[in-house]
């Protein structure tokens, strides 16, 4: 299976059939089109990226199209006493008329690796 970058805005108006979370790093997307996204973070040897949380019910997300579908990152206040050098918080929020969801990665590095989230549109290999 290939993927293509896409943006978490690409969701907006589409209705989701099921949203999926595997451990703390990634979660998928499927939609009621047929398309699946997935949002994670492909790990390097001095970083950490994660889900530090998720408020709001996943479920709610569910089978009505998405009013709000937008990425917000943010460098400040990193939590205390971590001894990494380089931290972003990473908001994904999310809403349909049923509810609101918001999604908070946290990456933090020594500042040489990327803390960003990832998004992708996954295709099936022809």
């Amino acid at each position: 299976m290939g993927a293509i970058d896409a943006e978490v805005s690409d969701l907006l108006g589409k209705t989701l059939v099921e949203v999926t979370q595997h451990g703390d790093d990634v979660l998928f997307f499927a939609t009621e089109c047929g398309k699946e996204y997935r949002m994670y973070h492909y790990q390097n040897c001095c970083e950490d990226v994660h889900i530090n949380d998720i408020c709001g019910d996943l479920s709610d997300l569910i089978g009505h199209p998405l009013l709000m579908a937008e990425e917000v990152t943010s460098e400040e206040e990193p939590p205390e006493g971590d001894s990494d050098y380089s931290y972003t918080w990473t908001f994904y929020k999310f809403a349909t008329i049923k509810g609101d969801v918001t999604i908070r990665w946290f990456g933090s590095s020594n500042g040489y690796y990327s803390e960003s989230v990832d998004f992708e549109l996954l295709e099936e290999e022809k």
